[in-house]
């Protein structure tokens, strides 16, 4: 739907932003077009901005809060004139970052996450931001397979979220945790397991968190593990690689 832009500066431009898939995946590309629908007079565009941002949880002392994070930001186009009346179309094609958290799997929303882009004009020296248009990224296919491993093995999806904080590795002021509660096998070693990616160009890194069942003289506490997936390693690979992960936190303690 068109919407109306600047009323307070008289312009009368309207915009709509089209995506033409809202399913992306790291790496990948975003495409689209924005149209245009010039006012009853002249107008100078001075940029067109593509924002991607998502909704992330902060933690202040003892209060806890969401807030909207920008993670990335891309001018589609430079300066134009819009003329009195006239309609116009500009597609574009932006790169999603390699670190994107996941916010969809196998076509299904992802429990907890919030992604969605939104397409900034700056006109007559003023800016106006756009409605947010959901954005689903779905798992590269190593990540699949990891959550398909998980699955296999029992473990039960509880929730996804992202927490503020940069880990080793990573570029983005956030990271993504999609956490399970432990399978039948594994639950006498833990309660619940939590999976973050840290996606490049040729591998990613897989960060396993768990917390450990206290016993009678000892508490519980979380143990970690990190391996790294290369693309096109054979299913069977990267799931001897989750396998190894957690039988290491099973059986030591501390931090990776």
């Amino acid at each position: 739907m068109f919407r109306k832009l600047m009323a307070a500066f008289g312009a009368g431009v309207e915009v709509d932003t089209v995506l033409r898939t809202t399913h992306v995946r790291p790496g990948g590309l975003l495409e689209g077009t924005v149209r245009f629908q010039g006012g009853s007079s002249d107008h100078r565009v001075d940029a067109i901005t593509v924002d991607f941002t998502a909704v992330v949880e902060v933690e202040q002392g003892d209060n806890e809060y969401r807030t909207t994070y920008p993670f990335m930001r891309s001018q589609v186009s430079g300066p134009f004139d819009l003329r009195a009346g006239e309609s116009r179309s500009l597609p574009f094609s932006v790169h999603v970052p390699w670190e994107t958290p996941l916010s969809s799997v196998g076509g299904h929303p992802l429990h907890g996450m919030r992604l969605g882009v939104a397409t900034e004009l700056s006109l007559a020296g003023a800016l106006d931001k756009g409605d947010l248009d959901p954005l689903y990224v779905e798992p590269l296919p190593e990540q699949a397979h990891l959550l398909a491993a998980l699955d296999r093995m029992g473990f039960r999806f509880k929730r996804a979220d992202l927490e503020k904080g940069t880990l080793r590795g990573s570029t983005l002021p956030f990271f993504q945790e999609i956490e399970y509660y432990a399978s039948p096998d594994w639950r006498r070693h833990f309660n619940e397991l939590e999976l973050t990616f840290i996606a490049g160009p040729h591998s990613m890194d897989v960060i396993l968190e768990a917390d450990t069942r206290g016993g009678f003289l000892t508490s519980s506490h979380d143990v970690y593990n990190r391996f790294r997936v290369t693309y096109g390693d054979h299913p069977g690979t990267i799931q001897q690689a989750l396998h190894t992960g957690l039988t290491t936190m099973a059986h030591r303690r501390g931090w990776f």
